[in-house]
């Protein structure tokens, strides 16, 4: 996403590097690529196009549909009509070279819609092997389940990180029970929990209207990342490696994405997987980043309406 969008302007754009990053993760054995139709109004899947043209067969795509952009990038909503979930199903195709996506999810839940329909174009996808596997994301648990109704849901993608943990109450114990594997974005919190930010944010960042990089709710949310750097310290890794390490902790059927554009941040956060976690250094950061320990919400309060919560 952030090779394409929401983290700088247009003009702020290395598509040099970020296709270089993606093939680079590609050859160190990385095989999810995540991504959108609405990131940078297709310029993401054409950059993933590029990357992956001659290893098709090495790569497990990911693609979200269903939100709707202007030409400005505004956002103008959600459509989950089923007619349009193959209209965007067409595009996608296009755009990144493919016979098939493998894992095809709506972003958003359109509540114009009735759940079951927008699931269900999904699922005509799969028998027209246009899609491998139905996704969901950023589903409640008696949507996952009416999802689930209508055709095997084999992962929800939905944020969780030390900041974000509103899965763990009920969301997560649903998911395990119908066999729904978990694809966790924000593990860093879009680098809220990483060792470089420092606050200040460049123009066309969406984050600089999110309530958690805002305010007295900053101010206190950097006095909790304080923290999370000492602990790194301690463990002799990075906070972004120490917070990857938690999300991979929580279990085998949870798999973060972790977005980077760049070559360094991406081995560092591969080093993630080096750092063991200690029964000990759970608890520790359990106790530090309780639920609610990072104040405010995740988005403005006009996309809280489209994400469980």
């Amino acid at each position: 996403m952030g090779m394409s969008d929401f983290y700088s302007s247009k003009a702020g754009r290395d598509d040099a590097e970020s296709l270089a990053t993606i093939t680079e993760a590609l050859d160190l054995g990385i095989t999810l690529l995540d991504t959108g139709d609405f990131y940078g109004m297709g310029h993401n899947e054409a950059l993933v196009a590029k990357a992956i043209a001659g290893r098709r067969d090495s790569v497990f795509l990911s693609v979200k549909f269903g939100a709707l952009r202007s030409p400005s990038g505004a956002f103008l909503g959600v459509d989950g009509r089923p007619a349009a979930v193959k209209n965007f199903a067409a595009y996608s195709l296009q755009r990144l070279g493919v016979d098939v996506i493998d894992l095809y999810q709506p972003a958003r839940v359109d509540p114009a819609v009735p759940y079951e329909e927008t699931i269900g174009a999904v699922a005509d996808l799969i028998r027209e092997g246009k899609v491998r596997f139905l996704g969901i994301s950023e589903a409640t648990t008696e949507q996952m389940r009416r999802a689930h109704a209508v055709h095997p849901v084999t992962a929800l993608q939905i944020e969780y990180s030390l900041a974000t943990r509103l899965i763990e109450g009920e969301i997560l114990p649903a998911a395990r029970e119908l066999g729904i594997g978990v694809v966790a974005y924000g593990a860093l919190s879009r680098g809220l929990l990483s060792d470089t930010f420092d606050g200040k944010l460049t123009p066309g960042d969406f984050r600089a209207h999110a309530p958690r990089f805002t305010g007295q709710n900053l101010a206190h949310n950097l006095e909790r990342v304080a923290t999370l750097k000492a602990i790194a310290a301690r463990k002799g890794c990075t906070a972004s490696q120490l917070a990857i390490a938690w999300v991979l902790s929580r279990g085998e059927d949870i798999v973060p994405i972790v977005g980077t554009a760049k070559r360094t941040r991406l081995h560092e956060n591969l080093q993630a997987l080096d750092v063991k976690l200690e029964p000990s250094d759970i608890a520790e950061l359990d106790q530090a980043f309780a639920p609610g320990a990072i104040a405010g919400d995740r988005y403005p309060e006009p996309q809280m309406r489209l994400v469980a919560h």
